[in-house]
């Protein structure tokens, strides 16, 4: 694998921006997140109400090329978040949109549980970096026994939240960083973590990857999804399958990715 991730998604309408390694996911990882947000709580995340209004206002009911069949409120060239500018994003308190897209490592993990639902089925199970919930919802749809998604983005949590509701799909989403929990007194809290798309920037990487590793050697079961990412470790993976998505060019900057499933190893 290269040292540079894909082009990062662009929020002013244009192409993709320079692939210089940090490549989209949602943005768990971005411990200074809060520059493009509003600081004192004040943008359309604070209350849950207006942050799934906001959601609704400015995207539209879509489906994910890969999973069809889970109605998603997305961004499309039609919408508003398309076509916004990174300047009116921190103007308004919202960090860059990235619940709004279907990222190839949610479809992926999404179309692998719904493919072979026995590697949920009973299970409790964790979303984490969820952006638009989809592998969350399809967690639930495959038969999980409790399903947990996570974003530090609360307007993540609100699109997640939104979503499983239209679909049926009983899943808590949760707005906080969640690295470093499930281990200790709360072991046994999930028995299997889906994280699509993390690993696109060396601080997130570095932050998530040594809590994860952790996870599995207290034996959950943590599938990482890899659609080409910069900072995917090279070992101590376990491959469960791949997935060709279809994307957009807009945004990835061609037309298709392959993503691989893994098993991360402790």
């Amino acid at each position: 694998m290269s040292g540079a991730g894909p082009a990062a998604p662009s929020f002013s309408g244009t192409a993709a921006g320079a692939a210089d390694g940090t490549g989209p996911g949602t943005d768990h990882g971005a411990e200074d997140g809060a520059e493009d947000g509003a600081e004192d709580g004040t943008g359309p995340g604070a209350d849950p109400g207006a942050a799934e209004f906001f959601v609704v206002a400015n995207t539209a009911p879509a489906e994910a090329p890969l999973v069809p069949g889970i109605v998603l409120q997305l961004a499309t060239e039609v919408t508003p978040i398309w076509q916004a500018t990174e300047s009116w994003l921190r103007r308004q308190g919202v960090p860059p949109p990235f619940w709004a897209f279907a990222w190839p490592g949610s479809q992926a993990l999404a179309r692998l549980v719904l493919d072979e639902p026995g590697r949920v089925a009973g299970r409790r199970v964790l979303d984490f970096a969820c952006g638009c919930g989809l592998a969350a919802i399809a967690a639930a749809k495959a038969g999980a026994a409790a399903v947990e998604a996570a974003d530090i983005d609360a307007l993540a949590a609100a699109a997640t939240r939104f979503n499983a509701r239209r679909n049926g799909a009983a899943v808590v989403a949760l707005a906080e960083d969640l690295v470093g929990r499930g281990l200790g007194d709360e072991a046994g809290r999930w028995d299997t973590v889906l994280a699509g798309d993390v690993c696109y920037e060396a601080t997130m990487a570095a932050h998530i990857l040594p809590w994860l590793r952790a996870l599995a050697a207290a034996g959950v079961e943590v599938l990482l999804a890899d659609p080409g990412r910069a900072y995917v470790p090279r070992e101590g993976l376990a491959e469960v399958g791949r997935y060709v998505v279809p994307v957009t060019e807009e945004v990835e900057g061609r037309t298709e990715r392959l993503v691989v499933l893994s098993r991360l190893l402790a």
